[in-house]
């Protein structure tokens, strides 16, 4: 390769890159996907062929083929940080490509937090490696590991003002850590001024609807999904998972035919990516825990869900994929999954720990719920509530199981377990609905003070 360090990318990073052309290709690969554009794979590909021997769009690659959460794209990430490895034998490597391709190279064979380690030492040299921001931020969230996330941007923040490309996006990754960390009024902040820098960073829209979510502010969450859709035209399936939100907001505020309507047309499954199975799943799951009937919906995940019996690239897809099962009554399916998670629970690696640890017991109180057994439910559930953390995504997607919980708890009439539960629940979120509402239902049963009070509250919360 000739003068490698002569080429840098749009942050200022030296990169290994045969011309301008190709650097060039780099950046407008990581824009796409920075921005969660419907192009990120053909410009994924596009940089690898002006760069066939280039270790950052490689990585890249990589990157996306393991983010797929099927085992198809960790053999194939796999495989490709072998390749590149082999190419690079021998030949000076740039410090920072050589940690891409070493977390590239950990996360393939499962070892996620040594990956994780790989990009915070690789920030602490080079703090504008956005890629490794974002990447990181990515599997930080499906490690539950808020407070690594929050510190990783606060960390690279001083290096970043408006002047460098990409800002927007890096006070997006801001955003949401601050948000899952539960600093909301910080998180909206920063994710309204990424929003403002670049009116397409989903990413950072994506944070704000969390903080509308956390904090009830239904009608505000709706008006800003809504407000922003139309900026999302050239995303990926992401927009899907800001429609998923705004169903949460619908479903609180009870509208459950818009919300089937909405489903149908922006949530079900158009493919077999892991977080439109999901986003479909948890949304059903909760229009069915309020009493709504979904139809035969619950067909269509049941084959999708079936088709990943042995992938366990994540656990929290995994537990989806078991509820959706469980939901379709496909006994012989879900009794073939579940066995299949007991034995990758004994495997080697960072998710089949978790899988160990907190995965099965979710799965089977997922399959105790669906045959009644509600007390066994709650008996699973309740020892290990605090480490479901563990299983990664948002705490809007982990309400899913505690929802499920104080479910289990009501139909089990194990109504003192409810009334902590859900006291905690409106403690932690005072204008949720959905907690007011299960929370004077069981003071009512326990013929409990504080009943009425309950009730005037989900009024109060009902007429906004």
């Amino acid at each position: 390769m000739s003068t490698v360090q002569h080429f840098r990318d749009a942050q200022g990073l030296k990169m290994t890159a045969p011309n301008t052309e190709a650097a060039a290709s780099f950046d407008r690969a990581v824009a796409a996907y920075l921005g969660a554009r419907a192009d990120t794979r053909r410009l994924v590909d596009n940089a690898v062929r002006t760069d066939p021997r280039g270790v950052m769009a490689r990585c890249l690659d990589g990157y996306l083929h393991v983010q797929s959460g099927t085992r198809s794209g960790l053999e194939r990430a796999g495989a490709l940080a072998a390749q590149i490895a082999s190419s690079t034998n021998g030949q000076s490597v740039d410090s920072r490509e050589a940690a891409h391709l070493a977390a590239l190279t950990a996360w393939s064979r499962g070892d996620l937090r040594v990956a994780v380690g790989e990009w915070r030492a690789l920030l602490a040299h080079h703090p504008r490696d956005i890629l490794a921001i974002r990447i990181s931020q990515f599997l930080l969230s499906y490690l539950g590991e808020t407070e690594a996330m929050l510190d990783t941007v606060v960390r690279v923040l001083p290096a970043w003002d408006d002047s460098v490309p990409g800002y927007g996006y890096v006070l997006g990754c801001h955003a949401y850590a601050l948000e899952e960390a539960g600093d909301y009024a910080r998180a909206e902040a920063a994710g309204r001024q990424a929003v403002d820098v670049n009116p397409e960073d989903i990413w950072a829209a994506h944070a704000v609807a969390h903080v509308c979510e956390m904090q009830g502010r239904l009608d505000q969450g709706v008006d800003w999904i809504s407000g922003l859709s139309d900026r999302w035209r050239e995303c990926n399936n992401f927009a899907f998972h800001l429609r998923w939100h705004e169903g949460l907001f619908r479903l609180e505020l009870e509208e459950y035919t818009g919300v089937l309507d909405l489903y149908d047309r922006e949530v079900r499954p158009r493919a077999d990516q892991y977080l439109d199975i999901t986003n479909a799943v948890s949304l059903l799951w909760r229009l069915e825990q309020a009493n709504v009937d979904v139809g035969d919906r619950w067909k269509a995940l049941e084959a999708r869900a079936s088709a990943r019996l042995h992938d366990h690239a994540l656990v929290f897809a995994d537990l989806h994929y078991v509820m959706a099962l469980a939901a379709a009554d496909d006994a012989t399916a879900l009794e073939r999954f579940v066995d299949s998670c007991r034995r990758f629970a004994e495997a080697d690696g960072t998710e089949a720990q978790v899988m160990g640890d907190v995965g099965l017991a979710v799965a089977r109180a997922i399959v105790a719920h669906r045959n009644g057994a509600f007390g066994d439910a709650v008996e699973l559930l309740l020892p290990i509530r605090d480490r479901i953390r563990r299983i990664g995504g948002s705490h809007a997607q982990r309400d899913l199981f505690a929802q499920l919980l104080i479910d289990s708890a009501m139909r089990a009439n194990r109504l003192r377990t409810a009334q902590d539960l859900l006291a905690e629940r409106v403690a932690n979120r005072p204008r949720g609905i959905w907690g007011w509402r299960h929370y004077a239902d069981v003071l009512v049963r326990l013929d409990a003070p504080g009943a009425a009070e309950a009730r005037r509250r989900v009024a109060q919360l009902r007429g906004h």
